[in-house]
């Protein structure tokens, strides 16, 4: 690595891959099981909410969400994300990992639960406290993603911190397709218990009072994995590099890693056996170890701010990688969340679900969530681990561009002979097309936008910096849900949705998504490589001087500390 660096940090960077590590993937990739439940499941219920509170008598169709409302319901809790991650991204490098990652989960269980009571007077009361409860829940899922992916990629070796990471977020992948399958099943349940006509033969009738119970029950069931995950994120340790690097408490550091990594750490670099022999025995005998080690830290506190973020030193050395990180997360979000909020809409426009009419309300969600589980389940969650299984071989920057690749490929082999698959006779073939775009969505830019910008920035910004990164991610996801709902609406004014303009199609909204994957390949030429390397030579914390001060700070320390034992 070039210069001497702190014996924890090696320590981390060869570990072998343990139980410990599995338990972290499980304990993190829960936040994200139910981030993915809690963000995608609002797109199974829009349908019949807008049966239950905007019934319109006399109607041809059913009553459907206002563009207005539908962009508030889908879109409130992208703007929750964004702010979460910011904020949390920025209180992360603060105060340290561990102490805010408790109160995003119960951001998101206290939320998932409020979003499932929302009760009014009227269908305008109930959506406004559906839609504060949803930005709030979408507040805690932002905090998760900086969080999780910095504890993840702090607490791994360098050999396998890209599968290990990418795992977490491949949790997202389980949370649709339980999304799903918990719609698919309740809305079975409420089918045999409560069966009604077609809304074409009782408009009325067609919605059972009771339905107004499935998009609750859907809604509040998101609580339970976060919540059963609680005890255990809240008994992980802070991270070594945060504590060593940051906190600038190399002691604790070490002992942290060496209960949870079953192996000796020492807190010194470059000692001869026998001062290791005296420092260690003098750390089990004396408590003022802990004393010196302050006195340490205080020392080397002017390191802490070598240079600050966006300072020029900053936008010298990793601005370039911001934005190649920012950027392509914001290109790839536009097209994933566009496409995934409103599957619905494509599969009823090739007659993958049948007109809302010939369906009662319970139907449609029974309709919609198979739909969705059927491409979670062949496409999405086999493209998430597909990265978690190579993103280590062949590195992230060529999964990116093989995937953004592929994506624009796709999406205009979906796009220019579009007529084609909307005829009855080709819509398999539209289908294996557009999974065919999500599992390259997923093994490409999904996972490898998550991953990197918690490998290339320096410790002490590491968590604000992937914070901006999702950010970016986010404010995509907003375009994509809030603009794609009008672009997608047909061109002739009499075959839109209730309420809408006329769009531009189906098939140039899938153009113009093509165009804008092509330009994320172009982004990613931005972003640096990362595999088998360490944090801190991606970071460039080697070259700055922060690590070899800081050896130079415990070796000083440990001199004293065995004179004075």
């Amino acid at each position: 690595m070039g210069k001497e660096s702190l014996q924890v940090l090696n320590a981390l960077d060869v570990a072998k891959t343990q139980w410990y590590h599995f338990t972290a993937i499980i304990i993190a990739g829960m936040g994200f099981f139910t981030d993915a439940y809690d963000l995608f499941c609002i797109s199974l219920v829009t349908k019949l909410l807008g049966r239950i509170y905007y019934h319109v008598d006399g109607a041809s169709k059913p009553g459907s969400l206002p563009p207005n409302v539908a962009a508030a319901v889908n879109g409130v809790a992208f703007c929750g994300t964004l702010a979460g991650q910011l904020f949390f991204g920025w209180l992360g490098d603060k105060m340290g990992r561990k102490r805010v990652y408790g109160v995003t989960l119960m951001l998101m269980v206290v939320c998932s639960i409020g979003s499932g009571l929302s009760f009014g007077h009227n269908s305008q009361s109930v959506m406004t406290t559906l839609c504060f409860f949803r930005f709030w829940l979408g507040f805690g899922i932002g905090g998760d993603y900086p969080l999780s992916a910095t504890i993840m990629s702090e607490y791994s070796n360098k050999k396998t911190r890209g599968a290990f990471i990418a795992a977490v977020f491949a949790m997202q992948g389980f949370g649709i397709l339980g999304g799903g399958i918990f719609a698919v099943f309740i809305s079975m349940v409420f089918k045999a218990k409560f069966d009604a006509p077609a809304y074409a033969v009782d408009p009325v009738a067609s919605t059972v009072p009771q339905a107004d119970y499935i998009w609750r029950i859907i809604l509040m069931v998101g609580a339970l994995p976060a919540a059963l995950t609680y005890y255990w994120r809240m008994k992980m340790p802070e991270t070594a590099r945060y504590t060593a690097l940051v906190a600038k408490d190399t002691a604790q550091a070490a002992s942290d890693m060496s209960k949870v990594l079953h192996m000796d750490i020492e807190a010194e670099t470059s000692e001869p056996a026998q001062c290791h022999g005296h420092a260690r025995k003098w750390e089990l005998e004396s408590a003022q170890c802990q004393g010196h080690a302050r006195k340490c830290d205080r020392d080397t506190q002017q390191l802490r701010n070598a240079y600050g973020l966006f300072s020029k030193e900053f936008l010298r050395r990793h601005g370039t990688h911001l934005l190649g990180t920012s950027i392509t997360w914001f290109l790839f979000d536009i097209a994933f969340y566009s496409q995934n909020l409103f599957q619905k809409d494509i599969f009823t426009a090739i007659g993958w679900i049948p007109p809302a009419a010939t369906m009662n309300a319970v139907e449609e969600v029974f309709r919609i969530a198979r739909a969705q589980t059927l491409i979670a389940l062949c496409s999405t969650v086999p493209g998430y681990w597909f990265t978690v299984a190579f993103i280590d071989r062949i590195g992230r920057f060529t999964i990116q561009l093989m995937g953004f690749f592929f994506m624009t490929v796709f999406m205009f082999a979906l796009a220019i002979p579009y007529h084609h698959w909307t005829l009855k006779d080709n819509q398999i073939g539209f289908i294996v097309l557009y999974s065919l775009t999500f599992f390259f969505a997923n093994f490409g830019p999904n996972a490898t936008t998550f991953v990197v910008p918690a490998e290339i920035f320096p410790a002490r910004f590491r968590s604000t910096c992937h914070g901006i990164s999702a950010a970016s991610g986010k404010l995509g996801a907003m375009v994509g849900a809030f603009g794609f709902l009008y672009l997608a609406q047909s061109p002739d004014k009499n075959r839109t949705d209730a309420g809408y303009p006329p769009g531009i199609g189906v098939k140039n909204s899938l153009l113009l998504l093509g165009g804008l994957n092509l330009l994320g390949m172009l982004f990613t030429f931005l972003v640096p490589e990362a595999k088998g390397k360490s944090l801190e030579e991606m970071s460039g914390e080697n070259e700055d001087g922060t690590i070899e001060e800081l050896g130079r700070q415990t070796q000083a320390f440990s001199h004293r500390t065995v004179s004075e034992a």
